[in-house]
């Protein structure tokens, strides 16, 4: 555990990382929850993302979740009628077709309903369990050299991506990443860039914690 943490500690001040790396653990036993950490309440899973890469621990389940499409996602609830015929992106300006917001949608890469319990998202660097992936925020500069690491890893396999600009937190980086054990970067979403702080020049990026290792 000290390792990693030490390792997690290093790479944020070579790469002169702003804040915290973060890892996210899936809980698919109420028994596994810890009973310790602050659970959250009417929050984004980006909004819980944030406060892990500054420095705490936080708990997300199907009752604290505030966003729909995350929800979704991490199979909390079902997906919104108005969001899986794409009517809600039409509505918030995202697509000018709801068949594209469908189809966007249709897309996504979720857990199976009801499995999952919650989630326990965390600075790696303080970490006090190994985390399932790891997610990444900062200027895009500094994330280039988490792909090039990916590329060594995988003997020089190009990195192959998936985003539809939508979810780039919950699905981009953190349910991609887990279920497929892939590496993947996103460019953002309006929904993260509303409501976190992540600045204009920065971005997003999963991988499993197999691979960090």
């Amino acid at each position: 555990m000290d390792s990693f943490q030490s390792n997690s500690e290093r790479v944020k001040q070579i790469l002169g990382l702003t804040t915290s790396m973060v890892g996210v653990k899936f809980l698919f036993a109420e028994e596994e929850i810890p009973r310790d950490i602050e659970k959250l309440s009417g929050h984004r899973y980006c909004q819980a993302l944030m406060k892990a890469r500054h420095r705490i621990h936080v708990l997300l389940d199907a009752e604290g979740i505030a966003c729909p499409a995350a929800a979704a996602a991490f199979g909390f609830k079902s997906l919104p009628e108005g969001l899986k015929t794409g009517k809600g992106l039409v509505g918030f300006g995202i697509v000018n077709d709801e068949a594209t917001g469908k189809t966007m949608f249709e897309g996504m890469t979720t857990l199976p309903q009801g499995t999952l319990k919650a989630l326990y998202l965390f600075p790696l660097d303080t970490a006090e369990i190994e985390p399932d992936i790891v997610v990444v925020e900062d200027e895009t500069e500094k994330l280039m050299w988490f792909a090039l690491a990916n590329l060594n890893i995988n003997g020089g396999k190009r990195v192959e991506s998936s985003t539809a600009i939508l979810q780039a937190t919950c699905v981009d980086a953190t349910t991609i990443p887990y279920i497929q054990q892939k590496f993947n970067m996103s460019m953002g979403c309006y929904g993260c860039r509303d409501a976190t702080d992540i600045g204009y020049n920065e971005t997003i990026l999963g991988f499993p914690f197999k691979d960090y290792q």
